[in-house]
């Protein structure tokens, strides 16, 4: 995993935090389109997506350490672009709790130490009201209350700075701007 943790940038990195299929993806990128800067994709899902097509394997336990080292050089790579604002459609903090829910509380002890020193300015916690989508990679619609109550729960017990974002994919837009221009 990355030793060089975080590059810096006086610009505020916002997280889109959330159970899957919340919105988290559209949100970012309709945010870096209003500001006019950078978003973070998901490493996970393009690295799990090809797992899953070239061998029909989903993730494991192994599989974290590479999606952490993944998603930090794509924040790397991206912050030095960003202007103002740089958002993550995810981070390690999702990671952590994917691991925690999917392997039964266990999250490598080097995920779980670098989850509580990299440092993010701003959650964005995306809602369960949006309609789930399937696709290969996601397995739980049944299940999203509960994981958005752990999501909750995590930043509460954390004392991490978030607002909910719920209603419409424009109704989001709006609110998610009004919290940052008064961030």
């Amino acid at each position: 995993m990355e030793k060089d943790l975080q590059r810096k940038n006086d610009c505020l990195k916002i997280v889109l935090f959330g159970p899957e299929s919340s919105g988290k993806t559209t949100l970012a990128k309709s945010l870096a389109a209003y500001y006019n800067t950078e978003w973070v994709p998901e490493f996970a899902r393009e690295y799990l997506q090809n797992k899953w097509e070239k061998y029909r394997k989903v993730c494991q336990r192994e599989d974290l350490p590479t999606i952490v080292s993944g998603q930090l050089r794509l924040e790397d790579q991206k912050i030095s672009q960003a202007k103002k604002y740089l958002f993550c459609d995810t981070n390690i903090l999702v990671t952590r709790i994917w691991s925690e829910t999917y392997f039964d509380g266990y999250c490598d002890p080097e995920i779980l130490k670098l989850s509580k020193d990299l440092k993010y300015d701003y959650y964005l916690l995306t809602s369960i009201d949006v309609p789930w989508k399937k696709d290969d990679l996601r397995d739980r619609p049944n299940h999203r209350k509960n994981m958005f109550n752990y999501f909750q729960e995590t930043l509460d017990r954390e004392k991490t700075p978030y607002s909910i974002i719920k209603g419409s994919y424009k109704e989001r837009l709006f609110n998610a701007v009004q919290i940052l221009n008064d961030l």
